[in-house]
């Protein structure tokens, strides 16, 4: 029988990321909806350096338990001008009484809640960076009141 490698992760970089308070669209056919533009943040990490763009936004879906599928686009240009488009994907959850906090705006410790997605990206195929656009990432995340903080992982 053929063995298989087990994947591991490897560390990317940091994105913190400054967002406006969310637009409540209020009760859908999919759930509550609501948009949060991003301001711009910073990206700071051994694969990539660089600034988050302002013009993007997250869009959420809340379920009736509280969970937000998370649905974000947004650009990232580095430090050396390269602009790479981000498309992340993912899910936040926890008891409700973690949730209502988050949703208060206050900061809870990531420890308290799962925060995971999945993020495509799309770069120059001739850029140094054209690496991004042929692998598996992943990212943990932390909510604040007025930021997101995600830490971005290449499985290996």
């Amino acid at each position: 029988m053929t063995i298989m490698q087990d994947p591991t992760l490897e560390f990317l970089f940091e994105a913190a990321v400054a967002l406006e308070a969310p637009q409540e669209l209020g009760h859908t056919r999919y759930g509550r909806r609501r948009i949060i533009n991003i301001l711009g943040g910073t990206v700071e990490g051994p694969a990539l350096r660089g600034e988050v763009l302002a013009g993007g936004a997250d869009w959420q879906t809340l379920r009736t338990d509280g969970t937000a599928d998370l649905v974000a686009n947004y650009s990232i240009r580095t430090d050396d001008g390269v602009t790479i488009y981000v498309q992340n994907a993912g899910v936040r959850t926890a008891p409700r009484e973690v949730l209502d906090r988050l949703m208060a705006g206050e900061d809870v410790p990531p420890s308290e809640y799962y925060m995971r997605t999945a993020a495509a990206m799309e770069v120059d195929d001739s850029s140094r960076y054209a690496w991004l656009n042929r692998c598996i990432i992943i990212s943990t995340g932390m909510r604040k009141a007025s930021s997101v903080h995600l830490r971005f992982y290449k499985v290996t």
